[in-house]
C-alpha cells in the first residue's frame, strides 16, 4: 500500500471525530440530556486519560524491565514534564480567558447603550468559558490522536500493513464517540454552535491523526510520541475534572453515574479492536 493511501486511511480515521460533533447542534437539549451527554464525555474521557498514560508509560517500563537506564530516566521526565505542562498550562490559560471574559463583562456593562447588571447576561460568561473548554478538550484530543497516528504511520513504515489498517479501523471507530466529548460543554451551556464552529473544532481534534501518520510514516521517536501523549493526558485531566464541577452542578447524581459508566464502557468498546490488533 503507497503512503498517500495510508496518509489517506489515517485522515479518514481522524475525521470520524466529525460524526459525533453534530449533536451539538440540537435545539435547547433539556437538562437530562444535557447531563447525560456531559456525563458521557467525561466517562470517553477518563477512558481516554487511561489509554494515554498507559501507551506514554509502556517504553519507560520496558526500558526498566531491562535495567536500561539512561532512557528510562530521560523518557520519565518528558513525561513528567509535558503531563505538567498539559495540565497546569490549562489552569493558568482557563484563568486568563476567565480574566477577559470578565474584563470584556465590564466594558459592554459600562460602555454607551450598554445593558444593565441584570440584562447583561451571567450566562454570557458562562458560555463563553465553555467554549473555551470545549476548545480546549479539541485540542487535548488532536494531542492524543497526533499520537495515534504516528503509531498508524510507524506500523505501515515497518512494513506491518495489516495492524496499520486495524489502527486505522479502532482509532476511527473510537474517535467517532470523541465527538460527544468535545460539544458536551457547549450542550452543558446551553450553547448552539455553527456549523463553521463545529468544523473548526473537528479539524483541530482529528487532523493530528492524519498529520501524525505522515510524520510516523518517516520517524520512529518514541520520546517525541511519549510527549504528545503525556500533554495530551495532561490537558484531558485538567478538562475532567472541570465537567465532573458541571455534573455535581446538575444534581442528577444517578443520571450522572450511569452516563459515566457508559462512557467508560464506550471507550473499551471501541479500543477492543485496537487491543485485539496488538495481541
Amino acid at each position: 500500500m503507497s503512503s498517500t493511501s495510508i496518509a489517506l486511511l489515517g485522515a479518514i480515521a481522524g475525521f470520524t471525530i466529525f460524526l459525533g460533533l453534530p449533536v451539538g447542534r440540537l435545539r435547547s437539549p433539556a437538562p437530562r440530556l444535557r447531563a447525560l451527554l456531559n456525563a458521557l464525555a467525561i466517562g470517553i474521557l477518563i477512558f481516554l486519560l487511561w489509554d494515554v498514560l498507559s501507551h506514554a508509560w509502556e517504553p519507560i517500563d520496558t526500558s526498566l524491565g531491562a535495567h536500561d537506564y539512561g532512557p528510562a530516566i530521560g523518557n520519565g521526565l518528558v513525561f513528567v514534564g509535558c503531563f505538567g505542562l498539559g495540565l497546569l498550562g490549562l489552569v493558568y490559560f482557563d484563568r486568563r480567558v476567565a480574566h477577559r471574559v470578565a474584563a470584556a463583562a465590564g466594558q459592554r456593562r459600562d460602555g454607551p447603550g450598554a445593558a444593565s447588571i441584570t440584562e447583561y447576561p451571567a450566562g454570557a460568561a458562562v458560555r463563553s468559558r465553555f467554549a473555551a473548554l470545549s476548545m480546549m478538550i479539541a485540542v487535548g484530543i488532536g494531542l492524543h490522536n497526533f499520537a495515534e497516528g504516528l503509531a498508524i504511520g510507524t506500523s505501515a513504515a515497518s512494513g506491518e500493513l495489516q495492524l496499520a489498517i486495524l489502527l486505522i479501523i479502532g482509532f476511527g471507530l473510537h474517535n467517532a464517540t470523541e465527538g460527544f466529548g468535545i460539544v458536551a460543554p457547549l450542550a452543558a451551556a446551553g450553547t448552539r454552535p455553527s456549523w463553521g464552529r463545529l468544523g473548526l473544532l473537528g479539524l483541530i481534534a482529528g487532523g493530528p491523526t492524519f498529520l501524525g501518520t505522515v510524520v510516523g510514516e518517516h520517524v520512529t521517536n518514541s520520546t517525541l510520541s511519549i510527549g504528545f501523549l503525556t500533554l495530551a493526558a495532561g490537558s484531558i485531566l485538567y478538562v475532567v475534572i472541570e465537567l465532573l464541577a458541571v455534573a455535581r452542578a446538575s444534581g442528577m447524581k444517578e443520571l450522572v453515574t450511569w452516563g459515566i459508566l457508559l462512557g467508560v464502557i464506550l471507550g473499551f468498546l471501541t479500543d477492543a479492536v485496537v487491543t485485539a490488533a496488538g495481541a
